[in-house]
């Protein structure tokens, strides 16, 4: 039971990662209906941008957290500028080949720059754990459900409360509506490419803390499993991207607790499949008729 308690609580904290990613994924998503397979890579990025700030110009670990997801976010800029924006108005497997062309682009440049070789992550936080009595927590995965909990917050006051978030949520309902009505549609992309891009290298930092290693392939594995949060918990839906994200890290941790981790990847496709079976808009979509 303690066991299995304690992977629980394990489950929370790979969650709050996967969901800070699933959230880059639903927003694209939303307002542009595009899957974003480049996603991953960014997150990818952002780790090896903190490795250099804090191992290279000895930053601490917060300073390089922020220009981290700074420059991240002119990362997802630049890709949306040069790879998506010209492909708008083409048809969305045009637009997803693309997005998976990407993806591929920059995994080869970064493991052409820097190998592909693993590298330890920095330890620029003293790890030290806490013993609870029955479970055991480190400050390390405080800090990284402190950080996923703070930014999941910050984006849905932005989406809430901003002139911007108000600009996403019409663009996501109608763009050209929302050009007649004098929002700057590409502005606007551009900015929901930078929260996610921000996002996604906020859990590249973070997990490159946890598990003390980085390399240019890191992202594959969890932006597949972010994008199936997402889907999980409602593509579009910032709410259900994140409860998703949670679900996902929680399913797999069990999955180790029993003695499964071999085989923890098909059971978290396999409870996604179950959920689209009876949910097919997700644990919080709603289901939309489309007049044909």
């Amino acid at each position: 039971m303690e066991l299995i308690l304690q992977q629980l609580i394990n489950g929370l904290f790979l969650g709050s990662i996967y969901a800070l990613m699933a959230l880059g994924y639903t927003m694209v998503y939303g307002i542009i209906k595009l899957i974003n397979f480049a996603h991953g890579e960014i997150y990818m990025i952002g780790s090896f941008i903190g490795y250099y700030l804090i191992n290279q110009l000895e930053m601490g670990f917060f300073p390089a957290l922020i220009l981290s997801m700074a420059l991240s976010a002119i990362v997802g800029v630049t890709i949306e500028f040069l790879a998506y924006r010209p492909l708008r108005k083409s048809t969305r497997i045009a637009a997803l080949i693309t997005a998976i062309g990407v993806s591929f682009f920059l995994q080869n440049v970064m493991i052409y720059f820097f190998s592909s070789d693993t590298r330890a992550f920095p330890q620029a936080i003293q790890r030290q754990t806490y013993d609870l009595g029955i479970i055991e927590v480190s400050n390390i995965q405080l800090l990284i459900l402190g950080i996923s909990l703070s930014l999941m917050i910050l984006l849905q006051i932005i989406v809430k409360k901003t002139k911007m978030g108000k600009a996403m949520r019409a663009v996501s309902v109608d763009a050209d509506a929302a050009q007649l009505m004098g929002i700057n549609v590409n502005r606007t992309i551009s900015f929901t490419f930078a929260l996610g891009s921000a996002l996604a290298a906020a859990g590249g930092m973070l997990i490159g803390l946890y598990y003390n290693s980085i390399d240019p392939m890191m992202g594959v594995v969890p932006g597949l499993k972010s994008f199936v949060a997402a889907v999980l918990g409602g593509i579009g839906i910032i709410p259900g991207a994140a409860l998703g994200g949670f679900v996902i890290g929680l399913i797999e941790t069990i999955t180790t607790a029993i003695g499964f981790s071999d085989y923890k990847d098909a059971v978290v496709y396999g409870v996604l499949i179950l959920i689209l079976l009876i949910r097919p808009a997700g644990i919080l979509g709603k289901n939309l008729k489309e007049k044909v």
